[in-house]
């Protein structure tokens, strides 16, 4: 057994069954033994657009480019990523951004939101030519001008809490003990039908809904800044366009999928993105939202295969590993319709963002 499991074990005992959120944010975030924080998972575990080809960064970054321009190029802005990984994506943003318009760069106060000392440190090698700066919260960035922001495979990883429809209505499901092991187990009340999203309370018996409030309490405070200040801010992960019943709670190790309570902290956890949710909290926000339901699509817009054949003629030993990246990046049987795209922009023009025009 982990330390983290009998920590957990432990703490069940003490206090009782813990929210499906609670569990993820100890199995992830535990100081001591919380996956993301003693280790660099990007790789061994799983791998990320950027991981997958420089071609994702660049686009993302000249994506950027035409946002500040269509906003009148502001000479101040806050460019910030949520969890950003190795920082590939930001230098490769930022590589791409530069040659086209030095200006961009030049205006862009970067700020990475990082919780795990052992990425930020990957991160300040890559970004080391950068002056950049780091925070561990969204909002200790300072927002008193344009907002820029991407998040690239990050809400994915914020906690959810999950409910299990019975004959009596929902349950919230709990993690608990049974013996030297953790399960799962609906508790025996039913909650209010409140928590469940309209749209799903009718579900059958037997349906899961997912929820996370962390998640859209986070994008209304985006959307907010975004729509006083102005900006654009771009979230790609994979998930479901529409509110809809389904448990998809997983964990993933050496690129395989395996028990999320089996072994806490060796285990990357995470859950589909609800779009929908996250579309409905920035309107609440008073902020314009746009949704790509395919990520094949999005980079499609954005110029990928013409970008992709520029970079085969530059490096013509690389035609076979820039010709499978795309594939990987852009067919609907890999991460092409898995992946959507959020953007998030004010609406004083409603300027669409780049891609997201038809």
């Amino acid at each position: 057994m982990n330390a983290l499991k009998r920590k957990l074990l432990d703490l069940i005992e003490a206090q009782g069954p813990l929210t499906v959120a609670q569990y993820m944010a100890i199995a992830l975030g535990d100081p001591e033994h919380g996956y993301y924080m003693r280790r660099d998972p990007l790789g061994r575990d799983f791998v990320t657009a950027p991981e997958v080809s420089q071609i994702f960064g660049e686009l993302i970054g000249l994506f950027f480019v035409q946002a500040w321009e269509d906003r009148g190029r502001p000479s101040k802005f806050q460019l910030v990523e949520l969890g950003p990984g190795r920082g590939t994506l930001m230098a490769d943003m930022i590589r791409a951004a530069g040659k086209l318009r030095p200006q961009f760069v030049k205006a862009a106060r970067i700020t990475l939101v990082e919780t795990s000392p052992t990425l930020r440190a990957v991160q300040e090698k890559t970004l080391e030519t950068l002056a950049a700066n780091w925070t561990s919260r969204f909002d200790d960035v300072p927002l008193d001008r344009p907002l820029f922001l991407i998040a690239n495979e990050f809400f994915d990883a914020l906690p959810i809490h999950q409910f299990v429809k019975s004959d009596r209505g929902w349950h919230q499901r709990m993690v608990t003990s049974d013996g030297d092991d953790l399960r799962f187990a609906p508790t025996p009340d039913a909650v209010p039908s409140s928590v469940i999203p309209t749209r799903v309370r009718d579900a059958a018996p037997g349906s899961v809904i997912e929820v996370n409030p962390d998640a859209t309490e986070l994008v209304r405070r985006i959307a907010g800044t975004i729509a006083e200040n102005g900006g654009v801010a771009l979230i790609i992960d994979y998930g479901h366009v529409t509110t809809a019943v389904g448990d998809t709670l997983q964990a993933v190790k050496n690129n395989a999928f395996t028990d999320p309570l089996a072994e806490p902290g060796e285990a990357d956890i995470t859950a589909h993105v609800d779009f929908e949710a996250l579309a409905v909290a920035a309107g609440e926000a008073e902020a314009v939202t746009s949704i790509i339901p395919m990520q094949g699509e999005f980079l499609e817009r954005l110029g990928i295969h013409a970008r992709a054949n520029r970079l085969k003629r530059d490096n013509p030993e690389r035609i076979a590993e820039i010709d499978s990246a795309v594939e990987r990046l852009t067919n609907p049987k890999q991460m092409g319709s898995l992946f959507k795209a959020l953007a998030i922009f004010e609406g004083r023009d409603q300027i669409t963002p780049p891609g997201f025009d038809d």
